[in-house]
């Protein structure tokens, strides 16, 4: 089938391996060549070189995966074959050869043909991709209009068509809704319909499945996987999860930092990494069978500094001992949560129960995780315990006060020891604010600190507890990278020195690498402050290593809960079974 061929990289990064192997087909020419890819990026004179000399192959029926963390240049090398990039903020050099024509050399309007037609694209957000102004069926048949002259009525029959090759429920009804009137599963699904209606040769995943729930992230790998397999198209499938990466891809190139660091088929890299990079992508994602006191990152693998401890059972059983025997510092007993919403002019308000009749404890010194897919009521959870949201009926009592019963203002002083971490801390941070401003802000509202100058030092200290030097103060939030941001959003939630943290899908979004950073900092200031963690996510495997017990929910009510460890090891319910089963593992 092929052969094995040891390249030396022309231009090696730091601290990883200069030798890969290339993969390579016999007797058949590569449906996509990328040559010696160079791509940077700027204005005038003053360029960034971002992508090296990179060079890899597509072969037709064959889905090659690109692995790296935010920053690798993955989403570069897609848009450089899609010809999306800014024309006049960068500068490309090299060759991207599909089926014998170089795209670089092809003009604006041959590439239109080509794009969408020929070589599609689905993009990593669906929500910015679609148009919020049409139909998710205007959107599809559009494309089938301009690329196949079809008329009106046979484009909507051929959208419906896709819509039901991509498993959509109810196809006439998404039809006819515009993309926010759907969930985020059902939106990827339209961009992968938009994706293969013209059937294309070549299709381009970017990030398809990042955030979404695990069994949604099966079920599109899934489907990718069939579509594939039924038309015989090539795919480049962009992900910064190698587990992730493992279930669908026959190849897989890694990069980092602009370079392609190895590539092997997907066994190969799993059973055999020979650079230090894959390596440690591999190692920091949570292991789903040993519970290490520390995550490896990539920079302490690289520097040989990582040495693994395991917690033992044993270990374990007496950290459990001593948390459990205690008082809780939250009971939650009986709590209901519900919306109402109008059915009809006339009809009567319908409820939709987002938490149904819940009852549990939270100890001091416990991270409790609270795993479920989308709409199951975890975040609504989450706000209804710290009064964003007014419960319906129940009772959170936080060391012994009954929350529902406080006033505004007694709500107010109370926040100071329940804090949350956002999941998106872009959001929740005032772009005009410093970072420093907006860590002292809190310390102010609270009245933490003697002065402005005490605070200052407070936020210098908590900046370094969070791995971040002083120069972070002086800066805004958009000149931060995503993890950074996660971090300050850490900090800002220490800096009024809270008992109990709620922490709501604080590292879905991040990379695997940034990811691992994030948990040891999570789990180093929970034993440096004593704090007590609800650790609320879709991803079992990273709350399973965070959490000492596992709340399961499913449409607003407790599927299951007792130990982490347990459970994974023997769930009792269909539902955590399932959840369970969708948990990429990589290949064993």
């Amino acid at each position: 089938m092929g052969r094995l061929v040891l390249i030396f990289q022309r231009r090696p990064p730091q601290t990883i391996s200069i030798v890969y192997p290339i993969f390579e087909t016999m007797n058949k020419a590569p449906l996509l060549s990328v040559q010696e890819l160079s791509v940077s990026f700027g204005s005038k004179i003053d360029f960034k070189e971002v992508l090296h000399s990179i060079s890899f192959e597509i072969f037709e029926n064959e889905i090659v995966g690109i692995v790296g963390e935010s920053g690798s240049g993955k989403s570069v090398t897609s848009l450089s074959i899609m010809g999306l990039l800014p024309k006049k903020q960068s500068v490309i050099s090299g060759s991207i050869f599909y089926e014998g024509k170089d795209l670089l050399a092809t003009s604006e309007n041959e590439f239109r043909k080509i794009r969408g037609n020929e070589i599609a694209m689905i993009f990593q957000e669906p929500m910015s991709a679609l148009n919020p102004s049409l139909t998710c069926g205007e959107q599809v048949s559009e494309i089938l209009q301009l690329h196949l002259n079809l008329n009106t009525a046979a484009a909507k029959k051929e959208t419906l068509s896709l819509f039901e090759k991509v498993k959509l429920p109810r196809p006439k009804a998404i039809f006819n809704s515009y993309p926010h009137q759907i969930s985020g599963g059902q939106m990827q699904r339209v961009m992968i319909a938009m994706a293969i209606a013209c059937k294309p040769k070549l299709l381009i995943a970017d990030e398809p499945t990042t955030a979404l729930d695990v069994t949604v992230q099966k079920e599109i790998l899934s489907l990718l996987k069939s579509i594939q397999q039924e038309t015989k198209m090539a795919m480049l499938f962009i992900s910064h999860d190698l587990s992730l990466v493992s279930e669908i891809a026959d190849r897989v190139v890694v990069m980092y930092k602009g370079d392609i660091v190895e590539v092997a088929t997907t066994d190969e890299i799993f059973k055999n990494p020979k650079a230090e990079y894959t390596q440690a992508l591999l190692a920091a994602r949570p292991s789903l069978n040993i519970r290490l006191a520390t995550l490896p990152t990539i920079a302490s693998i690289a520097d040989k500094s990582f040495k693994p401890k395991e917690i033992k059972a044993v270990e374990r059983a007496k950290n459990h001992k001593r948390i459990y025997t205690q008082k809780p510092i939250l009971e939650i007993t009986n709590l209901e949560k519900y919306y109402f919403s109008n059915v009809g002019l006339f009809s009567k308000k319908e409820p939709i129960k987002a938490v149904d009749h819940i009852s549990f404890s939270v100890f001091e010194g416990e991270t409790l995780g609270l795993v479920g897919e989308s709409g199951c009521g975890k975040s609504t959870l989450g706000r209804t315990i710290l009064q964003l949201e007014k419960a319906t009926a129940g009772s959170i009592k936080y060391r012994g006060r009954e929350l529902t019963k406080l006033s505004k203002t007694q709500i107010r002083n109370l926040r100071k020891e329940i804090q949350i971490i956002f999941q998106d801390p872009y959001s929740s941070l005032n772009p005009r604010l410093l970072i420093g401003q907006a860590l002292m802000e809190p310390m102010e509202v609270h009245g933490l600190g003697k002065s402005k100058t005490d605070r200052k030092e407070r936020v210098l200290s908590l900046l370094q507890k969070v791995g971040l030097d002083e120069s972070y103060f002086y800066r805004y939030p958009h000149e931060l990278s995503g993890g950074q941001r996660q971090r300050v959003g850490i900090a800002r939630t220490i800096a009024v020195e809270p008992k109990l943290v709620i922490c709501d899908e604080s590292v879905s979004a991040l990379d695997i690498s940034v990811q691992a950073q994030v948990l040891n900092l999570l789990n180093e200031l929970k034993n440096d402050f004593g704090f007590t963690y609800i650790f609320i996510s879709h991803d079992l495997a990273v709350v399973k290593y965070m959490s000492d017990q596992l709340l399961v929910m499913n449409k607003g009510k407790i599927e299951e809960l007792g130990d982490a460890d347990e459970i994974y090891e023997n769930p009792q319910t269909d539902y955590s079974k399932k959840l369970i089963a969708a948990i990429p593992k990589g290949i064993s």
